[in-house]
C-alpha cells in the first residue's frame, strides 16, 4: 500500500541584520534632539540624550559661561560619535538615502536656527556696546529689549554681557535719582551717588555711560538755592580724588562755589542770620581769595560784622537806664560807631538818671547805632568842699551850727563804643549855689539837732552841662 510522502518543511533563515547608514544616524544626532538613536531603533537612549539636551541648554542659559558652550559642544560631538558608532557596528552598513534626508530635514534647520540667533545676537551685542561706549543709556536698554530666549540659549555669553551692561544703566539711573536728591543739598545722597558711579566704574567699558551721568549732575550747578549749592560744592571739594573721571566734578565745585557764597550770604542776610552769613562771605575770602567777587564778600564781612557787634551791644545794653547795664562791666565794640573826637560826641547815660535828664538832646543817642560814648554814672557822693557857714541851731541857740557845702561828685566810666575801651574813669564834680539864707533839711525823732554838717550845692541844668560838658565835647 502507498502512502503519500510530504515534504518537511525547512526551517526559516534567521532575517539578515537591518541596514543603517552611519551618517544618516550622525546627523539625526547632530540636531541634539536624538533622531539617531530614533533611526536605530534606540528610543530610551533617544529620550536620555533629549532629557540631557535639556539639562545642558537650561545650565547654558542660566549659567551662561564660555566653559558651558564648551560643555554642549562636547555633548553634541559626543552624541554624533556615538551615533555613528551605533551604526557602524551593525553587520549591514548601507547608505540609505531617505534617512540622510530625514537627518538633514531635521538638523539643518536647527543648526540653521542657531547659526541666526548667534548672528542676530552679535549685532544686538554690537548695538548695545555701541550705545555704552557713546554713553546712552536709554539705547543701551532699547537694544537688549530685543534680546529673547531664543538668544540666550544660541549664545548665553553674549547675551549676558549685554545684561550686564542693561544692569550697570540701572544702577547709573540710582545713582542719578541720588544725586538730583544731592542737589538739594542731601550729602548722604550725594555720598551714595558717587559711591555707585565708583563702583559701575570698576566694571571695564561703563566710563562713558558713567561721565553722562556725571555731566548730568555737574550741570545741574548751580542749584536753584544758593545755599544748597555750597553745601553741594562743599562736599565736592572735600572728596577724596579717585583718579577717575569722578575728579572733575572738583573742578566744577572750584567755578561754582564762589558765586553761590556770595549768593547764599546775602540770602542768609535776608533772613537775618548775621553768624552763618558772615562765614559764608569769609569762606569765600579765605578759599577764593583771587575771585572777582572777593570785593563783595568783603562787603558782606563788614556789614554782617557790624550787625553783629551792634547787636551784641544792644544786648549788653538792654535794660532801665535807671541802672546800670551789663555792659558797664564787659563792654563791646562796635566797630560801626563814629570815633571819639573833636566836637560832641552823642552817648548813651545810664545809672544817674536824675542828672542826665539836665542834660541837652543833642548830647544824647537814642540807640547805639547813633551814639559815640557810653557813660556809666553811679551814684552821686559828697565832691570837693566850696563853703561853709554858721546857721541857727534851734536846740542849742547859742552854738550855730557850720555846715559845709561840697560839689556834687558822681563817678563815671565813659566807654568808646567804636573800640569798647575806657575812655574816662573819674568823678563830675557838679558847682552850684552854697550857703543859701534859709537852709532847708530833714529832722528825724521829735528833737531838731539842727542841719547836717555836710550839704550839696545846689546846681542849675547850666552847672551839670558844665560838668559833663569835657566829657561830651572835645
Amino acid at each position: 500500500m502507498d502512502y503519500p510522502t510530504h515534504t518537511v518543511p525547512s526551517e526559516p533563515a534567521p532575517p539578515e541584520g537591518r541596514a543603517h547608514d552611519p551618517l544618516a544616524v550622525a546627523l539625526g544626532n547632530a540636531s541634539l534632539l536624538g533622531v539617531g538613536y530614533l533611526m536605530l531603533g534606540r528610543r530610551k537612549l533617544a529620550v536620555a540624550a533629549v532629557v540631557v539636551t535639556v539639562v545642558l541648554v537650561s545650565v547654558l542659559a542660566s549659567v551662561a559661561r564660555p566653559w558651558c558652550e564648551v560643555v554642549v559642544l562636547l555633548w553634541w560631538a559626543a552624541v554624533i560619535a556615538h551615533g555613528w558608532f551605533l551604526a557602524a557596528r551593525r553587520t549591514r552598513r548601507v547608505a540609505v538615502r531617505r534617512l540622510r534626508l530625514v537627518a538633514l530635514g531635521v538638523t539643518v534647520p536647527v543648526l540653521l536656527t542657531v547659526g541666526l540667533l548667534r548672528f542676530d545676537a552679535s549685532r544686538i551685542e554690537r548695538s548695545v556696546t555701541g550705545a555704552r561706549e557713546s554713553g546712552d543709556c536709554a539705547d543701551v536698554l532699547t537694544a537688549q529689549d530685543r534680546v529673547w530666549f531664543g538668544h540666550r540659549i544660541a549664545d548665553a555669553p553674549l547675551t549676558v554681557r549685554g545684561d550686564e551692561t542693561v544692569q550697570a544703566c540701572h544702577r547709573l539711573r540710582t545713582a542719578k535719582d541720588r544725586l538730583t536728591t544731592g542737589l538739594t543739598g542731601d550729602t548722604g545722597a550725594l555720598k551714595a551717588g558717587f559711591a555707585t558711579l565708583a563702583s559701575v566704574l570698576t566694571d571695564p567699558g561703563n566710563d562713558k555711560t558713567v561721565e553722562a551721568v556725571l555731566n548730568g549732575f555737574l550741570s545741574g550747578l548751580p542749584a536753584k538755592e544758593p545755599c544748597d549749592t555750597v553745601t553741594v560744592t562743599d562736599w565736592l571739594r572735600e572728596r577724596k580724588p579717585s583718579h577717575n573721571v569722578l575728579d572733575r566734578s572738583a573742578d566744577t565745585a572750584t567755578r561754582t562755589a564762589p558765586a553761590a557764597l556770595v549768593g547764599c550770604g546775602d540770602d542768609l542776610l535776608a533772613d537775618k542770620d548775621w553768624e552763618k552769613a558772615r562765614t559764608r562771605y569769609q569762606q569765600l575770602l579765605d578759599q577764593y581769595p583771587d575771585d572777582a567777587l572777593t570785593a563783595k564778600a568783603r562787603g558782606g564781612v563788614k556789614k554782617t560784622t557790624l550787625t553783629i557787634e551792634l547787636a551784641n551791644v544792644r544786648s549788653l545794653l538792654k535794660g532801665s537806664t535807671y541802672l546800670e547795664p551789663e555792659y558797664c562791666d564787659t563792654p563791646a565794640k562796635y566797630s560801626g560807631a563814629a570815633p571819639y573826637g573833636k566836637g560832641t560826641n552823642r552817648a548813651l547815660f545810664y545809672g544817674n538818671k536824675y542828672y542826665a535828664d539836665l542834660l541837652p538832646a543833642e548830647w544824647k543817642a537814642t540807640d547805639a547805632a547813633h551814639a559815640v560814648l557810653v557813660v556809666c554814672a553811679d551814684d552821686d557822693e559828697d565832691g570837693t568842699a566850696v563853703r561853709t557857714c554858721p546857721y541857727e541851731n534851734k536846740t542849742f541857740p547859742q552854738f550855730p551850727r557850720k555846715v559845709t557845702f561840697h560839689k556834687i561828685a558822681i563817678p563815671v566810666k565813659v566807654y568808646e563804643l567804636r573800640t569798647g575801651k575806657l575812655v574816662a574813669d573819674r568823678k563830675v564834680q557838679i558847682g552850684g549855689a552854697s550857703c543859701p539864707e534859709v537852709l532847708e533839711y530833714e529832722t528825724y525823732g521829735p528833737t531838731d539837732l539842727g542841719p547836717p554838717s555836710d550839704v550839696q550845692v545846689t546846681e542849675s541844668k547850666a552847672d551839670v552841662r558844665d560838668a559833663f560838658r569835657p566829657l561830651i565835647n572835645r
